[in-house]
Formats: structure tokens, sequence, C-alpha cells
């Protein structure tokens, strides 16, 4: 009998920094149910399925840690740094809508590259699932795994050559701004 693994454990790129200035780069995050992504779309200050807003709310519903975070939620989202940002939509549509390779392909992807002001990553060991029962809480200790890279398979743009890892994101999503 094989059991559903339901979370999933990540490493942010850069992590986010709290109002104390700590770092918190290791968290779990779950699969989304129906009621994830629909309860936002219920939010006032959503205005319809495109609003930029509803990722951060569906985020906030699937995280389940975040480091030593206490609570998840929207200004915690909302502080993280673009690319992890992006790196969790991704992490998400591989995990809810991927399949294992495409998943390994993003951890892999993680796993070689390293940020303009961060020390390259360590390799991870070999990716866990985390249980579902209470979430233990974060140590520094735990074994980075998460990656950099869409759920997107069908996107086969032009090669990079000088890349060590497939450029899989097609372009960086612009936020419409809003009148006074």
């Amino acid at each position: 009998m094989s059991s559903l693994r339901t979370e999933y454990e990540f490493t942010l790129p850069r992590g986010y920094v709290d109002d104390d200035g700590g770092v918190h780069r290791k968290g779990v995050m779950r699969l989304a149910t129906a009621r994830d992504e629909l309860a936002p779309l219920r939010d006032p200050t959503v205005s319809g399925p495109d609003d930029p807003r509803l990722t951060i709310l569906v985020l906030t519903r699937v995280i389940t840690r975040l480091g030593q975070v206490e609570l998840i939620n929207s200004y915690v989202i909302e502080g993280l740094f673009a690319v992890d940002l992006a790196f969790l939509q991704d992490f998400y549509g591989v995990i809810n809508f991927g399949n294992q390779e495409e998943f390994e392909a993003l951890i892999a992807a993680q796993e070689q590259t390293a940020l303009v002001g961060t020390a390259p990553a360590a390799p991870a060991a070999p990716a866990a699932p985390a249980q579902d029962a209470a979430p233990a809480a974060d140590s520094p200790s735990e074994p980075a795994d998460g990656g950099g890279a869409p759920a997107s398979p069908a996107f086969s743009g032009p090669p990079d050559p000088g890349a060590d890892r497939p450029n899989l994101r097609r372009s960086v999503e612009e936020l419409p701004r809003r009148s006074s």
C-alpha cells in the first residue's frame, strides 16, 4: 500500500528577511485543495482570477512552514524577494500539476544555481516526504531541497548555450498599475 505525499520541503533562493533581520529559507508547502484556489477569489481585495494578489493569498494557504516564522500571512509573502516569489510559484506548479521528473529537475536546477549575493547552493540530500502529521520545528540542520524553475514542460524556448540549467521561465509577470 503506497501513501500519498502531500507535503514538500523547499529552500528559497534568497530567503525571507523578517523584521529582526533573520533570514528564513527552509519551508514546507502542502498540496493545494480546490478550496485553497477558490476561497481567495471571495476576498474583497481580489478583482478576479487574473489578479496578481490571488497568488499571494493562495501561497499563504499552502505554505505550512517557513523557517522560524510563526504565522505565514500575506505580509510575509509580500515581503519575499521577487526571485523567492517566482520560485514558490514554480514550486507550487510542479508539486500540484507536475510529475516526479519535473520535481527532480526543479531541485537539480536550484542546486546548480548561485544567485548574486548568496553562497553557492550545497548539494541537497535526497528529497524525503514531509509527514502529514504536524510539522516539526524548522532547524538549521535540515537538508536543502527545493528549486527555481517553472512547471511549464511544454515551453521549448531557444537554448542558452552558456547556461548550466534550462531557462524555462518565459517572462517576468508585470503587475498593472492601479489609478488612484
